[in-house]
């Protein structure tokens, strides 16, 4: 079975954090299975240099991939139709639902006849959720409305990654042929060391908290910074990540001049993908008060370094007994205060504990057969669809 990819940015790529790695697992643990065709930019986020290394408006495989990296003049509305004329497939894969280029030329080109008449999955990322939805509101609302009118995304299936998304899809589309859920796929990297830095714990005597995402209003770092300006216990904050919008930072940066002497913050910048799992080891805990998150692999990557996790309620995650994972509503500040307070005055025995439970947390996630199953259901029920 042939699958053509259309996402915006693919590896070697990462600012775009999440979706390309949902892509990247999903080729690496269905690759021997499937043939995966993907369409995708030249380049990273916001970037404006190409890619080096690599054969522009030409395929080149990638992993278990054959990628065709685009140009901006080919990732266009005659680029792309040509593409997928000449390309067999029998099923077309959208990674987002908002993306101009992405998603709505192809939509639009099949909405036309312009391409060849097959099924089409559209995976929307979470962008259904209301945290994700509030942000150029009204500019997306206006979309949805028009789309729908004109019947763009008729006999699409749906692909969630949760039933929570699939409430989302539903409230926002309305009557659609078919929402099927299929966790996103994980990666089979291994757990690393980290009894090094329980050391390091046990002599600086501070928290030390991380902040991985892009900075973004989705991803709520202002949120994390003012519970930080209500506690009274010595924190270190460390924040990762690439500066998507900068007068959201400007926000941020303007609440730590205001923090407290014993709340420190330090801005360490973008990360590549290599590095993201001792950047997780060296800290006791990831905060994360996402508005929206439809799986949230930096969930699973901090977990798979062993570091315990306090997230917002807005994820699939669900709390851990043993204290892997913390969910918290985002409605009530005191309780991430009275939560980062409490994480202070752990031992080092306690912490110790929290690294094994997060690492058996990522196991037991990461060796979930039935994700695996759903996502491979999901291409099956696609290929036998009748459109």
């Amino acid at each position: 079975m042939k699958i053509f990819v259309f996402t915006s940015c693919y590896l070697p790529g990462f600012k775009a954090g999440g979706p390309i790695r949902t892509i990247v697992n999903m080729v690496d643990r269905l690759g021997n299975e499937l043939e995966f065709f993907i369409m995708t930019r030249d380049r990273d986020l916001n970037s404006e240099v190409p890619y080096s290394d690599i054969k522009i408006n030409e395929w080149n495989y990638v992993g278990k991939a054959r990628v065709f990296y685009a140009s901006p003049d080919i990732f266009s509305v005659q680029g792309i139709a040509a593409l997928l004329r000449q390309t067999p497939y029998d099923v077309l894969y959208l990674n987002s639902f908002f993306c101009p280029h992405s998603t709505g030329i192809p939509v639009l080109l099949k909405w036309l006849g312009c391409i060849p008449k097959t099924p089409v999955i559209i995976a929307p990322r979470g962008e259904f959720s209301a945290g994700a939805l509030a942000i150029k509101g009204f500019k997306k609302q206006n979309y949805i409305a028009v789309v729908k009118a004109l019947g763009l995304y008729k006999d699409f299936i749906w692909q969630a990654s949760s039933l929570l998304e699939t409430e989302d899809i539903r409230k926002n589309i309305g009557e659609i042929s078919m929402v099927h859920v299929a966790q996103d796929l994980l990666s089979l990297q291994q757990h690393i060391d980290t009894s090094s830095h329980i050391e390091i714990r046990r002599k600086s005597g501070k928290l030390r908290l991380v902040f991985l995402s892009r900075i973004s209003p989705i991803k709520n770092l202002d949120y994390l910074l003012d519970v930080l300006t209500k506690v009274s216990v010595p924190v270190q904050l460390s924040i990762y990540g690439p500066l998507e919008d900068i007068d959201y930072w400007a926000q941020c940066t303007s609440i730590i001049s205001r923090l407290p002497p014993h709340v420190s913050i330090t801005y360490c910048g973008e990360l590549i993908p290599q590095d993201v799992s001792a950047a997780f080891s060296a800290h006791d805990l990831f905060v994360f008060p996402t508005q929206g998150e439809n799986f949230g692999h930096v969930i699973f990557e901090a977990l798979n370094a062993g570091t315990a996790v306090v997230v917002s309620n807005q994820t699939p995650w669900s709390p851990d007994p043993d204290g892997a994972v913390e969910v918290l509503p985002l409605a009530d500040v005191q309780v991430w205060v009275d939560a980062i307070e409490r994480w202070a005055g752990f031992s080092v025995d306690e912490f110790t504990k929290h690294r094994e439970a997060a690492h058996r947390y990522a196991w037991l996630h990461l060796n979930d057969t039935s994700i695996l199953e759903s996502n491979r259901q999901l291409f099956k029920t696609a290929c036998n669809y009748l459109i």
